[in-house]
């Protein structure tokens, strides 16, 4: 198993600074991890460190999703524009919760829809925050990332009530049959948990811990 390609190496520190993000692009062009995961005003600078040594990854509304759908269309529109691969995206967990099911799917499928014309292979993910959610909500919110037409259902955004667990990818799993790709974040600092999550059912794994993730799983084995 190339375990670093599970791995996003994420830094979203609100005292993040430039050199912090070239030290982190530099660990993700030695591990090979799968991309930088960076807060927006960072992307140009990923970019240029990384060159087409990784993905680079950035996050929209995070971690509230409560932005507007014009802004959220906005964001992914610039942030592609500006060098993004992958882009993980809040949902607006407070009108799912009410039941407005219609108004979060159609804002996901406007921002699947501007993002893949933007440019085709860009990744979306939604982030539906399973610590906020009972079971069947996890289900009905994974469901309607599936309609939207993103490319994963993201667990959690490591900053919610709680990170990811097991039951969590199970209860997503038994919501999409396989259809859509499922990334998880949130505690996951070592490589007992990561190859847990990955057993599991998880695509991805979205962490600060990369490093020693890695560095542990050669120990292990």
């Amino acid at each position: 198993m190339n375990l670093s390609k599970y791995l996003d190496l994420a830094n979203h520190h609100a005292d993040a600074t430039p050199q912090d993000i070239r030290e982190l692009c530099q660990k993700v062009k030695k591990y090979g991890f799968n991309s930088a995961f960076v807060n927006p005003s960072y992307i140009t600078l990923a970019r240029d460190v990384l060159g087409s040594s990784g993905a680079v990854g950035t996050v929209i509304a995070f971690p509230l999703g409560q932005e507007t759908k014009d802004i959220k269309i906005v964001s992914a529109i610039s942030y592609i524009k500006l060098g993004a691969d992958e882009l993980d995206v809040s949902i607006n967990v407070g009108l799912f919760k009410t039941g407005e099911h219609e108004s979060v799917l159609e804002e996901m499928k406007a921002i699947v829809t501007v993002s893949k014309e933007t440019k085709k292979p860009t990744i979306v993910k939604f982030i539906i925050e399973t610590g906020f959610l009972t079971d069947d909500e996890i289900k009905k919110a994974s469901e309607l990332v599936l309609e939207s037409g993103a490319d994963f259902v993201k667990t959690c955004s490591g900053m919610g009530p709680r990170g990811a667990t097991l039951k969590d990818v199970e209860l997503v799993k038994s919501a999409v049959g396989g259809k859509i790709k499922i990334k998880v974040a949130g505690g996951i600092t070592n490589y007992k948990q990561a190859l847990e999550f990955i057993n599991a059912g998880a695509d991805r794994i979205g962490t600060s811990h990369a490093v020693e993730i890695v560095e542990q799983s050669k120990i292990t084995v």
